[in-house]
């Protein structure tokens, strides 16, 4: 089935084009409407392609602050080959300040390919996998920890059968000059975009800048040199690299027992912030009943040894929930 999805822009066009992916949606305010996703696309000439995107998760703001500087800002002239630039990837999850679309509550990074006769958010995994993708050689998909989490800012890669690819991937997330950088093992990678796009041989960089549901000066700087030097690595801008203030520190996250989860419900009181160094056995957590007073409270320790990389955002927490993630200080 071909995908209702049409674009304003002209993608065998050069030149540097802002518009709209307008999606169908009948609704109860608008018997014929649409959603209007932003996009940018610049393009010179022949060469390698890019795709950035931000808000993959609606309340994520480090990818959609920096692509819209990019958008705003990027010299057609210093490109060759092209850059699409979407900064709100799931444009309903981000109008909504949502982790997951309003409209479907699906989470655009559990349903890819997608689906052209699917819902909202299955026909935007479906445009980009088989229109949009298929035009790029380097995806670069900006994440931070949304309302629920947050993170030391790193870059990641993954471990890939294809290890031509997969140096391709860890040399480009260097190049991305976080303050840190590892391979990242997934919790559960079906349906991503990043399975998706490494699957069809593609050089795919992601993130974690951050959280609790909202940017800082910081990371958004840190997501403004990185798509700068993404897209220097790649060959497509022509420019120089942006220095970071210090060297990246590469972490590792694949011994056992780096994730930590919650057993009970209750008010978690971190007992590390992050980046702390830990060793196996060390306090990181308490959580303390809200159903009565006089209990003591529950405890968690570190099973692994390295450094706090993630933390659960705010501090109520529920059973199953994250709470910690620990990884290994590889190189400094």
């Amino acid at each position: 089935m071909a995908n209702p999805i049409s674009a304003s822009i002209d993608f065998e066009r050069d030149g540097l084009q802002h518009g709209f992916l307008q999606i169908p949606h009948s609704r109860n305010d608008s018997a014929w409407g649409s959603i209007m996703l932003p996009i940018s696309y610049a393009k010179n000439g022949d060469g390698a392609g890019a795709i950035l995107t931000g808000a993959n998760h609606g309340e994520e703001y480090e990818g959609p602050i920096a692509l819209q500087q990019l958008a705003n800002s990027i010299d057609v002239d210093k490109v060759r080959g092209r850059v699409i630039i979407m900064p709100m990837m799931n444009y309903p999850a981000f109008q909504a300040a949502t982790r997951v679309s309003p409209i479907d509550q699906l989470n655009m990074n559990r349903i890819f390919p997608g689906d052209a006769s699917g819902t909202v958010t299955r026909q935007i995994a479906d445009y980009i996998t088989r229109s949009l993708l298929p035009m790029c050689d380097y995806v670069l998909d900006i994440h931070s920890g949304g309302k629920t989490l947050e993170f030391l800012p790193f870059a990641a890669y993954h471990e890939l059968e294809d290890k031509t690819q997969q140096a391709a991937c860890e040399a480009a997330t260097r190049a991305f000059a976080a303050p840190y950088f590892l391979s990242l093992i997934e919790i559960d990678a079906g349906g991503m975009y990043d399975t998706q796009a490494e699957a069809m041989g593609k050089v795919f960089v992601s993130t974690e800048l951050g959280g609790g549901g909202s940017a800082t000066p910081q990371t958004a700087e840190i997501a403004k040199r990185g798509v700068h030097n993404f897209l220097v690595h790649a060959g497509i801008l022509d420019a120089s690299p942006r220095a970071a203030d210090r060297p990246a520190v590469k972490l590792d996250m694949q011994q056992d027992n780096a994730y930590v989860f919650s057993r009970h419900n209750g008010l978690l009181e971190p007992c590390v912030s992050l980046g702390d160094a830990v060793q196996s056995g060390d306090l990181i957590a308490r959580v303390y009943s809200c159903e009565r007073t006089g209990e003591d409270p529950v405890e968690y320790h570190a099973k692994s040894d390295g450094i706090i990389v993630g933390r659960h955002y705010p501090s109520l927490i529920k059973i199953g929930d994250f709470m910690n993630v620990i990884a290994r200080v590889v190189q400094e």
